[in-house]
C-alpha cells in the first residue's frame, strides 16, 4: 500500500489487526479502541507523508503501542497515589429527597444547574458564582431565577422554599 491509496482504504484495511493487537496488549477493548483511534487520528494528520512509507501500518502500530504504554504508566501513578491516600471516607446514604433533587437538577440546562448548586448548595455569594462561571452577576441572578422556577415546578414546591437571598 505504498505511494497511493486513500487514508480511508488504509484505515479499513488495517484497523482490525491493530485493534486486535492492542486489545491483547491492554486487556481492555474500550482502552484498545481509544488508543487505536488516537493513533489513526494522528496518522490522518500526517497521511501525505505516511502514505509513501513502505509500511505505514508500522508507524500507526508504534504510535498505538506508545500511547498504550503512556496510559498504563499514568494509571500506575494514579493507582499508587490513591493507595497512599488510603480508603475513601464512608459516604452517608443518599436520601430520597436528595435523589429527587439530583434528578430535577439534571433536567436544567448546565449553566442554571451550576448556578443553583454553587449558590444554594455550596453557599457561595452571587458575586463568587459569577466569578467562578466567568459571567456577570446579573446573568447569575437570571440563571438562579429561571433555575428556581424550573425546580419548583419539577419538585412541586413553592418557589419561595427554594429562594434564599
Amino acid at each position: 500500500m505504498t505511494g497511493s491509496g486513500s487514508f480511508e482504504e488504509f484505515y479499513t484495511g488495517t484497523v482490525g489487526r491493530l485493534l486486535g493487537a492492542l486489545f491483547l496488549v491492554t486487556g481492555d477493548l474500550h482502552e484498545a479502541e481509544e488508543v487505536v483511534q488516537e493513533a489513526f487520528a494522528r496518522a490522518s494528520l500526517h497521511w501525505t507523508r505516511l502514505r509513501d512509507y513502505d509500511l505505514p501500518e508500522a508507524w500507526v502500530r508504534r504510535v498505538a503501542m506508545n500511547l498504550a504504554t503512556d496510559r498504563a504508566r499514568t494509571l500506575q501513578r494514579q493507582t499508587r497515589a490513591l493507595l497512599r491516600m488510603g480508603p475513601p471516607p464512608e459516604l452517608p446514604a443518599v436520601s430520597v429527597e436528595t435523589m429527587a433533587l439530583v434528578q430535577a437538577l439534571r433536567t436544567l440546562p448546565l449553566r442554571q444547574r451550576q448556578a443553583i448548586v454553587l449558590h444554594h448548595l455550596v453557599d457561595l455569594p452571587v458575586e463568587e458564582v459569577a466569578q467562578t462561571l466567568a459571567v456577570p452577576s446579573g446573568t447569575v441572578k437570571s440563571l438562579l431565577a429561571r433555575g428556581r422556577r424550573a425546580l419548583a415546578t419539577k419538585l412541586g414546591e413553592p418557589e419561595e422554599v427554594l429562594y434564599r437571598p
